[in-house]
């Protein structure tokens, strides 16, 4: 069994959602406001340990050819900082339009637009953790373990 945290990192939050215990489905977690580096990776680290996490997938805001820009760069570097800080397999996974999506998905559930900015990082982050689940569910069991 295999518990995974996922965040969608913005530069004032942090969205996140965790799997339940079969890793089969994404529930929200409370955004977190980032506080600088030190004290997110430490608020991080012990979310990790309260829900006995065992894997963190982080949304990278690719380009549309799939290239990384600048803010994909900042991504990629925080990854290698929450794997060290954590000590657990950080995987990248492909946020593009995850946040148009939740903004998407807001509005036609009629939630207002003060409430869809604090509801929209969560959702984005529920959104990147269920694609990732449904996709280790469709892969063949060997390369669900990175094994191909």
């Amino acid at each position: 069994m295999e518990r995974v945290l996922a965040i969608d990192p913005g530069e004032k939050r942090f969205g996140l959602a965790v799997s339940d215990e079969m890793g089969w489905t994404a529930q929200g977690l409370p955004t977190l406001d980032r506080e600088g580096l030190r004290r997110d990776l430490d608020r991080l680290a012990s979310i990790v340990n309260d829900l006995a996490v065992t894997r963190i997938v982080v949304g990278v805001p690719y380009d549309r050819h799939g290239g990384l820009g600048p803010a994909g760069d900042r991504v990629m570097t925080l990854i290698d900082q929450i794997a060290a800080r954590c000590g657990l397999p950080v995987e990248p996974w492909d946020e593009r339009l995850t946040t148009k999506q939740a903004e998407r998905v807001l509005i036609e559930g009629g939630v207002s637009r003060a409430k869809r900015k604090l509801s929209r990082d969560r959702l984005a982050a529920v959104l990147i953790l269920q694609s990732y689940l449904d996709a280790r569910t469709a892969a063949p069991a060997g390369e669900r373990d990175g094994h191909s």
